[in-house]
């Protein structure tokens, strides 16, 4: 039997912490690297590895789709927490 569906132990409680806070630094850093590579971009082009710079670009945008999911779900929870009080 697979010890974690053997029905003995419970699944434990889910983490919380600064989620949002998280989020933005996440994104932050993924903007600030893409910034800082825009200036090199001639050498990543004569090298072949523009996709570094893009990868940084994709990693802000889902940053911030990111965000708006985390803020969704913060008032989500407080709706939720307001209508069964």
């Amino acid at each position: 039997m697979n010890r974690w569906t053997d029905g003995q132990r419970e699944a434990p409680e889910p983490l919380e912490g600064p989620v949002r806070g998280t989020v933005l630094v996440g994104t932050g850093l993924w903007f600030v690297l893409f910034l800082a590579q825009l200036p090199f971009y001639g050498w990543y082009e004569d090298h072949g590895h523009t996709w570094f710079i893009w990868t940084c670009g994709a990693g802000g945008g889902l940053g911030l789709i990111g965000l708006w999911y985390v803020l969704a779900r913060e008032r989500a929870m407080k709706r939720d927490a307001s209508d069964s009080a």
